[in-house]
């Protein structure tokens, strides 16, 4: 009778099932947890779909300035399908960081998987620095 009278009257534990804030938070994990699994599988398969369908790609090994001030020369690696043609851009970068070059290198060679070339780049003036900007494919 005191437990009543001050107010701490409750109900013996597992006696009435779950109360309904348990319910309601066990059914928020659940919805979280396949929302989640929801959003990882949409990010996998876009993912998926953009290396999939990038047929060319290249990777800058190195660049070489020489002491001359109107010319780089450029190390590409590029990777692409056997029967794949299309064109990587590549560009020189003076100190100010203002573009002094640039070149479109056509990838023409069927047959071939990988490319390992230098290629020159004629600058307007003395470069510091280049970039491979992108890869394109024939029709993308």
């Amino acid at each position: 009778m005191n437990a009543v009278r001050d107010g701490a009257a409750s109900t013996p534990e597992g006696r009435y099932g779950r109360s309904a804030d348990e319910r309601a938070d066990r059914k928020l994990k659940i919805i979280g947890s396949v929302l989640g699994v929801l959003l990882l599988l949409v990010i996998g398969w876009i993912g998926y779909g953009y290396i999939s369908k990038q047929v060319i790609s290249a990777e800058m090994i190195k660049f070489d300035l020489n002491s001359s001030q109107t010319e780089v020369r450029v190390h590409l690696e590029i990777r692409k399908d056997a029967d794949a043609t299309g064109t990587c851009t590549v560009r020189a970068i003076a100190e100010s960081g203002a573009e002094v070059g640039r070149k479109d290198v056509r990838v023409d060679q069927k047959g071939q998987t990988r490319i390992d070339e230098i290629y020159p780049i004629r600058t307007t003036a003395k470069a510091t620095s280049a970039e491979l900007l992108s890869c394109t494919a024939d029709g993308q």
